[in-house]
Formats: structure tokens, C-alpha cells, sequence
């Protein structure tokens, strides 16, 4: 698939992208360590048809996910949690910001659900942008990396835009899945290739199947 077979065109994703400001986003507040180191994070294991999940809370907010439900404090998400918020203690609840409940509803079809999540954003200004246009990205639409890029006014800062959308500490809810290479290959993901190739079938997304995928240019 060329990018030129995109669902929307680059106007219509920096206009989309642009609209993020609507989603149910807060960046870091200067109150979020010290909410975190008062409290413990809520933590949360959902079982999904692509594996396990988990999922930690701040308040309503939630503020972090890992794709192969891993929960240790080697695990990047939670090293990634630290750098942000300090070290934090976890405590085992149902449904996390009732993350897990709009998981499952997504995973029975509702794929609208994922924008109802409250997400506190936990990064570099530059992280948040990105992950903020990541979230104006609609189910069932991709982007390519260069797309994004240039809806974020930044066209030169394709790598920087890569890699900010690798460290994504809030996977499925901040959508970087939607986020393929220029020809409609796969090209990367943290869970892997088969989920990802999982995720935007089930969105409905047009993209070259991972059998014909090649190593290309962004």
C-alpha cells in the first residue's frame, strides 16, 4: 500500500492530529511526583486475546501498560515510571482507572473505547506531543511516521518522532500500532509484529500483511 492510499490525507491527519487536545490527555503536572510517592500506584493484570496485560493507575489517570504483562521493577514501563514519578509502590486492583473494563470492551469490538481512557502523560515535552498525536490517530486509520512528523510541524524530525513513538509507555491507549512505515509495512513494535499485525486487523486498518513486509525506509 502506498502512502498516497491512505484513508486520509496529510491535511486531514494534521487537522485530526491537531484536535488532540479533545482526548481525555494530561501532560505531567508539578504535583505528580509527589501524588505518586504518596500514594501507591493501582496495578492491574487484564487477560486480552493477544496475552497478558498489565496496567498501573495514578487516580483515574492511567499512566502506564505493558504488552507482555510484565510488572517487575526491571520492566521498561516501570523503570520508565520511575524516571517520572520516583520509585512507587503498587497496590493489586480489578480495574485500574477502569482501564481493564474499556480494554475488554475493545476487545470485544468497541474500539471506540480506547479514547474514553483518562491518560497522564509522563515525558519530555517533545514525548507528549507525540503521544498526544497518537491519540487523534482514528481506529481503523494508520499513519506513517513521516505523517506525523510533519502534523506535529516538525517534517525534518522523522527519527526523533520514531523513537518517541518506541518509547510510548502506554501502548493500545496511546495507539502507536497505528503508526506504519510510508509503503504500509509493519515496520516495528514493542509487543512484536504479529500483535501489531492483530491490532489494526481487528481496527479494520489497510496495511501491507506482515508475509509481504521488507525492510524499508521510514
Amino acid at each position: 500500500m502506498s502512502e498516497a492510499k491512505s484513508r486520509t490525507t496529510s491535511s486531514e491527519a494534521k487537522s485530526k492530529t491537531m484536535s488532540s487536545e479533545a482526548k481525555s490527555v494530561q501532560t505531567m503536572s508539578p504535583t505528580t511526583r509527589s501524588e505518586a510517592q504518596s500514594k501507591p500506584l493501582d496495578l492491574s493484570i487484564a487477560d486480552t486475546p493477544v496475552g497478558p496485560m498489565a496496567l498501573y493507575a495514578l487516580g483515574d489517570d492511567l499512566v502506564g501498560l505493558t504488552l507482555d504483562g510484565g510488572h517487575g521493577d526491571d520492566h521498561p514501563v516501570a523503570r520508565h515510571l520511575v524516571r517520572h514519578l520516583g520509585a512507587f509502590t503498587t497496590r493489586r486492583v480489578p480495574d485500574a482507572a477502569g482501564a481493564v473494563t474499556r480494554l475488554a470492551r475493545y476487545f470485544t469490538g468497541d474500539v471506540a473505547a480506547l479514547e474514553e481512557q483518562p491518560i497522564r502523560l509522563l515525558g519530555t515535552p517533545f514525548q507528549c506531543d507525540v503521544w498526544a498525536a497518537l491519540r487523534a490517530i482514528p481506529a481503523g486509520e494508520t499513519r506513517s511516521y513521516a505523517a506525523l512528523a510533519e502534523a506535529l510541524r516538525k517534517p525534518d524530525a522523522v527519527r526523533a518522532v520514531a523513537a518517541a513513538n518506541g518509547a510510548n509507555p502506554v501502548a493500545v491507549f496511546v495507539p502507536c500500532h497505528r503508526v506504519i512505515a510510508a509503503n504500509g509495512t509493519l515496520w516495528g513494535y514493542g509487543g512484536g509484529l504479529p500483535m501489531k499485525q492483530w491490532l489494526l486487523q481487528h481496527e479494520g486498518a489497510r496495511f501491507t500483511p506482515l508475509t509481504a513486509q521488507e525492510t524499508l525506509p521510514l
